[in-house]
């Protein structure tokens, strides 16, 4: 498995970026249908690893896994305007079944606002029934003409929650406890991925919500990727959907609703932040093998020794570590060296007959490529001193992206500095324009404002583009 199959950033980093997902075994482009992929082993043993996690956070939460059906009523869609004008161009309908014209076309769901909202209004009678906490993990569909495994598809698999609250205050709670608690502290304790917490502009919001709020990732190209959102759909949708309750006065009142997902374009963000032009890199809390062993011998009795020290090194790592032992004869331990750099897996142990007579292994860590990160180490207290070690390739990498990040984040003043910072990063800027403003900016720089920091200053300044004092910051971005 040669290394030069991997384009290297600096001469193409889209090709790069898929080069990676080809070779890592992440997924492959179903050129049958269109804008889909087929998620390979790697791929779907990370988005595994994704869900669990996520699965656990959001449960911890107090919220229940329910599902809801892939197929919606048209006119659903049609009962909130400012919804179905956001998703109109990204529906797919199914028109025909059983060899019949349908009375009423279905869409395959964009996302579940309004099939929810229905149901909802069926079950929520009292004040008692409040809060309603329910999430779902399922498949969508949105006819993407631009599309790139993982990042954009037209079917993707995501998690969607759905929530009803009795005042504006507790929906607002929610949204902003998602947005914190679960995917900020994913993204970062977990993928390694540092993030930007804010809200979004009335130009980007979620289609029908009251706020939308989002964390902003820096891929390793400058631009900035959603890796998350939640929402706060005030009462648009009971209003339209009739979601009600009687309150404690016996008066009738709408629910305060909000919506949040993350999808399957988290593992583009893991791609895009930690690899390297050697292949993937994975941080080890989401890595589906976390260590590999490969025994090195050139002959039977070599063979017998070095096997023998490999399964007493391992006896302690089930329940522990997530590991494998490559014992395959029909290929190099040359070649096992590049599969497993190029999948990402972020420890190596190398035990050869030399090994087994020192007491020794070599250890090899995959965010170091090269002689620089590989060790030799005592086979005595091995266990301990590779989890230790998956601890520090956890913590290098996030503050490896942390500093990337820095490095490439500028404040800026002027219209003419924003244009040049958004070529190689984040724009930090003063902002007191319009949508229209920033319909412009896009056009002519293709950044947008990636969201209003939640964390900001409140000093003075002028905005970077009408030149008008406040003290609102944004970040300015090109993204995916």
């Amino acid at each position: 498995m040669p290394k030069d199959v991997i384009t290297t950033r600096a001469t193409d980093y889209n090709q790069w970026y898929l080069d990676i997902v080809r070779e890592a075994d992440m997924a492959e482009v179903a050129e049958v249908v269109r804008g889909c992929i087929v998620f390979k082993p790697t791929g779907w043993a990370i988005w595994e690893l994704m869900q669990r996690q996520l699965d656990d956070r959001i449960k911890a939460t107090g919220h229940a896994n329910v599902q809801f059906p892939l197929l919606i009523p048209k006119s659903f869609l049609l009962r909130e305007a400012e919804h179905v004008d956001g998703f109109a161009p990204e529906v797919a309908e199914v028109t025909r079944a059983g060899g019949e014209e349908l009375a009423e076309p279905y869409v395959i769901r964009p996302t579940s606002e309004t099939i929810i909202g229905y149901f909802y209004a069926k079950w929520i009678r009292s004040y008692r029934d409040l809060p309603v906490l329910y999430n779902q993990w399922c498949n969508v569909m949105r006819w993407e003409l631009r599309t790139r495994p993982f990042l954009r598809t037209a079917e993707f698999i995501w998690q969607e929650g759905h929530t009803a609250h009795a005042t504006e205050a507790e929906a607002e709670a929610e949204t902003l406890k998602i947005l914190y608690d679960v995917y900020a502290d994913f993204a970062e304790q977990v993928m390694a991925v540092p993030v930007l917490r804010g809200l979004k502009t009335e130009k980007e919001k979620f289609p029908g919500a009251l706020r939308s709020y989002c964390i902003e990732a820096m891929m390793q190209d400058g631009r900035a990727l959603q890796a998350g959102t939640s929402h706060n759909l005030g009462q648009n949708f009971a209003k339209a959907f009739g979601i009600t309750y009687t309150d404690q006065h016996n008066t009738v009142q709408h629910c305060w609703t909000t919506s949040w997902g993350v999808s399957t374009r988290l593992i583009g963000a893991l791609i895009m932040t930690h690899s390297d032009d050697e292949g993937l890199v994975l941080p080890p809390r989401l890595a589906p093998t976390q260590v590999v062993v490969v025994p090195i011998y050139k002959n039977d009795e070599e063979r017998g020794l070095v096997m023998a020290a490999v399964t007493q090194l391992t006896a302690a790592w089930a329940g522990r570590l997530r590991f494998k032992i490559d014992d395959r004869d029909h290929v190099t331990p040359g070649f096992k060296f590049n599969e497993w750099e190029i999948k990402g897996v972020p420890v190596r142990v190398e035990v050869g007959p030399k090994d087994v007579a020192k007491g020794s292994v070599a250890l090899a860590r995959r965010d170091v490529p090269g002689r620089a990160g590989k060790s030799f180490v005592p086979q005595d207290g091995l266990t301990e001193r590779i989890i230790a070690l998956l601890d520090e390739i956890q913590a290098s990498l996030y503050q490896r992206a942390l500093a990337f990040r820095t490095e490439h984040s500028a404040f800026v003043s002027t219209y003419a500095e924003l244009k040049q910072q958004v070529e190689r990063g984040f724009a930090w800027a003063y902002w007191d324009g319009t949508t229209e403003d920033e319909q412009r900016i896009q056009e002519e720089t293709r950044a947008t404002i990636r969201c209003l920091p939640l964390e900001q200053a409140n000093a003075p300044g002028r905005c970077v583009y009408t030149g008008r004092e406040t003290t609102r910051q944004v970040v300015f971005a090109r993204a995916y």
